[in-house]
């Protein structure tokens, strides 16, 4: 539920009310008996975190930079032949 906030206009007094958004706005300060306007207050909402801005989106198409240190860092001599042909078998 909702939030509202509601200030008096002949105290000047404000108030928090926990309302369900059905129910209808107050009307009459509790300590003075004055009407009350209901305020437009700061929503307790936040987006957070990463993910939010077109920044933060790594660019599609562009390589990734852990794949090409290793890549480069490899000596193709070093690469071991990949054996196609099983052993022979001994014949008894």
């Amino acid at each position: 539920m909702p939030i509202y906030e509601y200030r008096c206009a002949k105290c000047g007094a404000v108030r928090e009310a926990l309302q369900k958004i059905s129910d209808s706005p107050l009307k009459t300060c509790q300590a003075c008996s004055g009407p009350l306007q209901k305020l437009v207050s700061h929503s307790s909402f936040h987006l957070k975190g990463s993910g939010w801005y077109i920044t933060d989106y790594a660019k599609s198409g562009s390589p990734n930079p852990s794949s090409q240190s290793a890549s480069a860092d490899a000596d193709p001599s070093e690469k071991t032949p990949k054996q196609t042909d099983p052993p022979p078998d001994k014949a008894c």
